[in-house]
């Protein structure tokens, strides 16, 4: 039992979908560290800078009614926060891995190969609407004689 187990095992990690989703797991995870470093530390800080410096990281609602100095001034008091701030950069981090995956994906498609176009390899009938072979005499349907063709 535990043979068939190991070699049915063995044959499913083998197959090729496998580990090309293991490539794209552990790719995907290293861009979104990069995704993630360009918006903290590329983006949002000139962003900041046009909002009146404003840290997205350091907005938060304090719900205790108390005020405090900062964030982490809150955080120590344990004082219940919302903290939007770290929402807001989770947001611009998702638009922005989207519009890259856009991107990316868009460019892609322009370098993939257009596959000719297929002819038609069946025609409709014209009295029971059905689809019959292109050399087709008449439908075998309906037995009407097909338009073109012998009888009309």
């Amino acid at each position: 039992m535990f043979r068939e187990f190991f070699k049915d095992f063995r044959a499913f990690i083998r197959r090729g979908n496998v580990m090309d989703l293991a490539v794209a797991v552990i790719i995907g995870g290293a861009f979104g560290q990069m995704i993630t470093a360009l918006v903290n530390d590329v983006i949002m800080p000139p962003i900041g800078l046009l909002l009146g410096k404003v840290d997205f990281s350091n907005l938060y609602i304090n719900l205790s009614g108390k005020h405090y100095a900062s964030l982490a001034a809150a955080k120590a008091a344990g004082a219940p926060i919302i903290q939007y701030g770290s929402f807001l950069n989770t947001v611009v981090n998702f638009l922005i891995i989207s519009l890259v995956i856009f991107i990316a994906i868009r460019q892609l498609s322009r370098f993939k190969k257009a596959e000719p176009a297929k002819a038609p390899t069946t025609k409709t009938c014209r009295f029971c609407r059905s689809e019959i072979p292109l050399e087709a005499v008449r439908c075998a349907y309906c037995t009407s004689f097909v338009e073109g063709e012998l009888g009309t």
